[in-house]
């Protein structure tokens, strides 16, 4: 709403309008957090997989799985056979509750992942991981006893093995929380440390599944994060995405969206800004804007989307400050190469805008000296949280003055809002209705302009929507003062001066 002062109606103060934007932008921003991204991975690089073969076997009988079992007790040469029939039948899910059900089948697993003998191990460590990937609660925590042998084997020689462990972990924490307070005191953090530094992309890459599963649990803020923020983690992960594309893609990706749920789940990020998070995450977006369109490779949206999640989200934070100007011509750059195959990241691009122009006259002022205003109009009727976006960055302009309220309106500024206060949505009309309070108060022509393209028809229809209708009727009164009348926009302006 807005205020009233006193001897009639009118503009809000310049502390009301930062106060209400800051809260708009607060809520805006806890909005786009994206729900938890937690999914369930599976390695499979059996003949069944290769053939085409996405086939879930029938499920068994109890007898059946008794029979597996037997078959895998037994010392007899052909073990690993058996142990590949059952790893097979384990993608059954009723399989799988069956296999957890039956007395002693966990000890025997477990006894066979344990063993010295490596092809057995290795198969073994196969239909842990088929049991990892069950939706059922009750079989991830038929797992509980060989999470600390997998732990182990972390740091083994096999890559392989490694590479299995860590997808069953990352599996495992998804769907059950006894499995996560299980792991903390066994030292997953740790060990998660340590395999950080690993040369091999296949475990660097399993290293941010894992992580990111763990991140996104409900108690990571309280009893994840601070361990991991102890830990050597975050600089290996800022210096893995920061190597972009030569590390490896997937692993980049993987450690972007750990860095992104550390910044948005955790309230003080000072031991990222110290770290340098900020110049490097810009310099990255600046090298991988670079290579837009030319060189690009494949997927690299999906590493551009949780770095601009990271720098969008510190940028927003009181304490961190980064002024480059070049990081607006990359936002552009991105948006342009994506706009039409990728429109997902035009949201985010406007977001990490906003937060740049927020209360900061450098890229303000940087986004008109660089000519970037018609490119960002065109976006305004790109998607319906694009037009919100794109005329709350306006705004964060326009509040900045006269002299950045004249430079906007040497666009066709006006005659492009008019259509968008007839648009059904509140959120978005509300927000031109603002930017039109901000250029009639610092530019009270634009009232006359705006009258004589018929405006004030547009605010007329407003008047009856009970959460506009203050807001539409300040403006009205402004458009139908007489020509040379005191206006209540200059008025306004007297007092917040």
């Amino acid at each position: 709403m807005w205020g009233r002062r006193r001897g009639g109606r009118g503009g809000r103060s310049a502390e009301e309008l930062r106060a209400r934007r800051r809260e708009r932008e607060a809520a805006l921003r806890k909005a786009r957090r994206q729900e938890q991204l937690v999914s369930k991975r599976l390695l499979r690089e059996d003949s069944a997989a290769q053939d085409g073969a996405d086939v879930v076997p029938d499920p068994l009988s109890e007898d059946e799985v008794l029979e597996l079992l037997r078959g895998v007790q037994r010392g007899s040469e052909d073990r690993k056979r058996s142990l590949g029939r059952l790893r097979w039948a384990l993608q059954n899910e009723d399989t799988q509750q069956k296999f957890v059900r039956l007395d002693g089948s966990m000890r025997t697993l477990t006894g066979l992942f344990t063993s010295s003998l490596g092809e057995l191990q290795l198969e073994a460590a196969r239909c842990l991981h088929e049991l990892s990937h069950s939706s059922v609660p009750a079989v991830a925590e038929a797992c509980l006893p060989v999470t600390s042998y997998l732990l182990t084997y972390l740091s083994g020689h096999s890559l392989e093995l490694t590479e299995l462990c860590l997808y069953t972990l990352g599996n495992l924490v998804v769907e059950s929380e006894a499995v996560r307070k299980q792991l903390l005191p066994q030292g997953i953090i740790p060990v998660l440390a340590s395999c950080i530094q690993s040369p091999h992309e296949a475990v660097l890459e399993g290293v941010g599944y894992v992580l990111s599963q763990l991140l996104q649990a409900k108690e990571a803020p309280t009893e994840i994060i601070p361990l991991v923020l102890d830990s050597a983690l975050p600089q290996h992960m800022l210096q893995l995405v920061c190597s972009g594309l030569k590390a490896g893609m997937g692993a980049a990706v993987e450690f972007a969206w750990c860095l992104h749920y550390i910044i948005c789940r955790h309230e003080d990020n000072v031991l990222l800004l110290a770290l340098g998070a900020v110049p490097a995450l810009t310099s990255l977006l600046l090298e991988l804007a670079s290579q837009i369109p030319q060189d690009a490779p494949e997927g690299l949206e999906l590493l551009v989307c949780p770095v601009l999640r990271c720098l969008s989200n510190l940028l927003a934070q009181p304490a961190c400050q980064g002024q480059d100007g070049r990081l607006l011509v990359a936002l552009f750059l991105i948006l342009q190469c994506f706009l039409q195959q990728h429109p997902f990241l035009v949201q985010e691009c406007l977001w990490l805008l906003n937060n740049l122009t927020a209360d900061d006259p450098f890229f303000c002022s940087a986004l008109l000296c660089l000519d970037l205003l018609p490119a960002l109009l065109q976006l305004l009727t790109c998607s319906q949280m694009a037009t919100v976006l794109v005329l709350t960055v306006l705004c964060n302009v326009a509040e900045k003055g006269q002299l950045q309220c004249q430079q906007l309106l040497q666009q066709p500024l006006l005659a492009q809002l008019l259509p968008l206060l007839t648009l059904p949505d509140p959120e978005a009309v509300g927000q031109c209705l603002e930017l039109l309070h901000l250029l009639f108060l610092h530019c009270p022509e634009a009232a006359a302009d705006f009258t004589r393209q018929g405006g004030h028809q547009a605010l007329e229809q407003h008047q009856s929507t009970p959460e506009l209708q203050e807001r539409a009727q300040a403006l009205l009164d402004v458009v139908r003062q007489p020509p040379g009348a005191p206006s209540a926009c200059q008025a306004t302006l007297a007092a917040s001066s």
